[in-house]
């Protein structure tokens, strides 16, 4: 059964023993609000050890080390989550982990990383430059490098998923899944189609960092020369070079969902699920959400990958899903500056429903009458329909929407 990469499905169920007393099992949930025509499920490895599916593939390749590879020491580099598992798992294995994690990785994954044991090196610039700096110091010192998802044993034991979701929905049909390097899918998929070829494997990508994807379309390893969005988790310039061919033997097909998609899936997450998930976690509720992936009729999970996300980070992105939405609107009214205006827009929108939260009250640019002013009002509403509601009952009673 195995394979000239070292992946076999061998491999993935002794990486499932290896984890049973360390990785959780998690949950699959599920959804009546996320099931539209479908019947939807969530795996939740954003309540994994750790806050994240990486725990599983670190733990694996670190438990199959021998003790002269332990004794050199462990060097990894991450912008979050993969640092946490391999800090989790050197510590565990008795083993000093070195984590280079770029300078602009969020303060609360470098304090969990430390409180993990790992020393953690900041490092200038993006991951490729916290990646160059552990492969430096890996040929300095002779540690053994833990690769994010290049490496069989990582994707073996991201694999377990997996199995995972066939024990939890024997009838599964498809399985949507986040993917930035491809280690996760690439064990997923792996050790679903070996054991049930017909289930569907699709993968998720934010369009700002569309490498996967990009790859794919050209049957070639594209290299982006920016990313640029807030799923860090996903934020991958260059898929991997193992990872790139399992995906292809694979995989589906793989799409990819806007920044604005994203926040609006980790919106209705917290709200109808009550589950935190980062932008790399949310990615295939996303999917889902927006219409990317032929599911109807069918048994579907999305595997919400992680939780850890920044909480200011959080706190504008709830902010940008509640306008992408329908449910937080700024209006803008030219009215005449005389009594009374306000009092008549106000009971407009009360009329209709809506609550005002803001009121700006300024005079008018240059080019209007002298007489008027403009009026900037921050409104809650329920959904797109009211906002136009509330839009178009101010345009009826003669009022100027800016």
């Amino acid at each position: 059964m195995g394979s000239k990469n070292g992946l076999s499905l061998d491999r993935v169920y002794q990486a499932s023993f290896a984890l049973k007393d360390v990785a959780r099992k998690t949950d699959l949930i599920y959804s009546p609000h996320f099931s539209n025509g479908n019947e939807v499920y969530l795996k939740t490895e954003n309540l994994q050890v750790t806050g994240s599916f990486k725990l599983r593939g670190a733990y694996f390749k670190i438990s199959r080390l021998n003790e002269e590879e332990k004794a050199a020491g462990i060097v990894a580099c991450s912008a979050g989550n993969h640092a946490q598992g391999v800090a989790l798992a050197s510590t565990h294995r008795g083993a000093k982990s070195i984590i280079c994690m770029p300078d602009g990785a969020p303060i609360s994954k470098v304090e969990a990383t430390k409180a993990l044991g790992a020393e953690v090196r900041l490092v200038k610039g993006t991951y490729d430059d916290a990646y160059t700096y552990a492969c430096k110091l890996r040929d300095e010192t002779g540690a053994t490098f833990i690769h994010p998802f290049d490496d069989p044993d990582v994707i073996a034991g991201q694999g377990t998923i997996g199995l995972e979701i066939l024990d939890q929905l024997p009838d599964v049909d498809a399985i949507v899944v986040p993917v930035g390097g491809g280690g996760l899918i690439s064990g997923v998929a792996y050790a679903v189609k070996k054991l049930k070829p017909n289930v569907k494997i699709y993968g998720v990508q934010a369009k700002e960092a569309a490498s996967m994807a990009d790859s794919l379309k050209y049957d070639e390893q594209v290299t982006l020369s920016t990313v640029s969005t807030f799923a860090d988790g996903i934020a991958v310039k260059h898929p991997g070079d193992l990872t790139f061919s399992l995906i292809k033997k694979y995989v589906d097909d793989v799409v990819t969902v806007t920044e604005d998609e994203i926040a609006a899936a980790i919106l209705s997450l917290i709200e109808k699920q009550k589950l935190i998930a980062e932008g790399a976690g949310a990615v295939s509720v996303a999917a889902m959400m927006f219409g990317k992936i032929p599911v109807e009729g069918k048994k579907v999970v999305c595997l919400v990958s992680g939780g850890n996300i920044d909480v200011n980070i959080l706190s504008r992105v709830i902010t940008r899903g509640l306008v992408t939405s329908g449910r937080n609107a700024t209006l803008q009214i030219a009215l005449e500056d005389k009594p009374g205006q306000l009092v008549d827009v106000a009971t407009i929108i009360a009329g209709c429903g809506a609550n005002v939260t803001g009121v700006h009250y300024g005079h008018s640019d240059p080019d209007t009458a002298v007489t008027s002013c403009v009026l900037t009002l921050e409104i809650e509403t329920r959904d797109f329909a009211q906002l136009e509601e509330v839009r178009q009952t101010l345009k009826d009673k003669g009022f100027n929407l800016i």
